[in-house]
């Protein structure tokens, strides 16, 4: 059965994961409370990623001034997220989809050769649990933040 596309105005995959230092973070528990972005990546300590994370972080003050809360999400381990994280920086939660169940409800994987990896997606969650904003690649910080006000 081919997965669902997801598009802008559908209801957020459900999900549940654990960040870089063991917290679980829930989709319910901002639902209401605070819009969400999630950053799906391929992998930490690559060029392309720790770029796009970067940008995120020297925007930081923007994404804070709307209350959004923002979550990278991988494959990789605890471990190597808080590794990436502190590396870098970086002042958002790192989501740890070993599984790649949560990349893969959001249709954020991509057959590559053989395997299956992270496909580089940004979608926006709004108050209600819907989906705001949705763009596979690198969108600019600009245009999150503005489909998101």
């Amino acid at each position: 059965m081919p997965e669902k596309i997801l598009k802008v105005g559908d209801p957020a995959p459900i999900f549940s994961l654990l960040d870089e230092t063991g917290q679980e973070i829930r989709l319910a528990d901002y639902l209401g409370k605070q819009p969400i972005i999630l950053f799906f990546y391929p992998g930490d300590f690559t060029p392309g990623c720790t770029l796009q994370l970067s940008v995120v972080r020297d925007d930081w003050a923007k994404f804070k001034a709307l209350n959004l809360a923002v979550f990278g999400i991988n494959q990789a381990d605890a471990a190597s997220h808080l590794s990436f994280k502190e590396k870098h920086g970086f002042p958002f939660p790192l989501l740890v989809d070993e599984s790649k169940a949560v990349s893969r409800a959001y249709g954020a994987l991509r057959k590559m050769f053989k395997a299956t990896v992270i496909r580089r997606s940004v979608v926006g969650i709004d108050l209600e649990g819907k989906i705001r904003y949705l763009k596979r690649g690198l969108p600019r910080d600009q245009e999150i933040l503005k489909a998101m006000k």
